[in-house]
């Protein structure tokens, strides 16, 4: 019996001794003997609007990077005829009937509303598109804040088209009224 005990006491002892070692037990690192993968460069993101609650306003606009700075196009229908404020909003979230889960203009750097080509400006203000007598808007602009990497990046973020004029100026969100569609810019397939 005290044979047993004794083997028990340090049996135990020699496990606490191996629990209480620490262990360096090196990571694979990238570059002993591997290549590392980078993540594919974005160069084009693209979202589909929907109508949010009782409109009809729908389209694709795509995102695309170029030497100018980001080309923004696309289409969208079932607008009323005139201007009608377009914004990058904080979150790709259309959840909500009224599109209010995109939250506010994409404004990372605390900055006020303002026009496109304003220094001080939130992000995501884009100004206004503007629909035909077929509420038909055509959108085709260069914007040079826009990115798809870093503080930026609109990879992610709700797209919003807003149901009146973006004064421009008004704080926070240049009183373009209620939402009328909704998107989530993701990144596009390569062509």
């Amino acid at each position: 019996m005290q044979q047993t005990y004794t083997r028990l006491v340090a049996l135990t002892a020699g496990m606490l001794f191996i629990a209480s070692c620490e262990y360096d037990i090196p990571e694979q690192q990238a570059g002993a003997g591997q290549a590392e993968i980078a993540a594919p460069k974005i160069t084009e993101a693209v979202a589909e609007l929907y109508p949010t609650e009782d409109n009809r306003v729908r389209g694709t606009i795509y995102f695309e990077i170029q030497a100018t700075g980001m080309h923004v196009h696309g289409e969208l229908t079932g607008l009323l005829p005139g201007k009608h404020g377009f914004h990058v909003h904080e979150f790709g979230d259309c959840t909500a009937e009224d599109g209010t889960s995109a939250g506010g203009h994409f404004a990372p750097r605390n900055m006020p509303h303002g026009a496109p080509s304003d220094s001080l400006r939130h992000v995501g203000d884009l100004g206004n598109i503007e629909a035909n007598a077929d509420g038909l808007a055509r959108v085709d602009m260069t914007d040079t804040v826009l990115t798809f990497s870093g503080l930026n990046s609109i990879i992610g973020r709700g797209l919003v088209v807003h149901k009146g004029v973006d004064d421009l100026e008004s704080q926070p969100t240049g009183a373009a009224g209620a939402r009328v569609a909704c998107g989530v810019i993701g990144i596009a397939a390569r062509k």
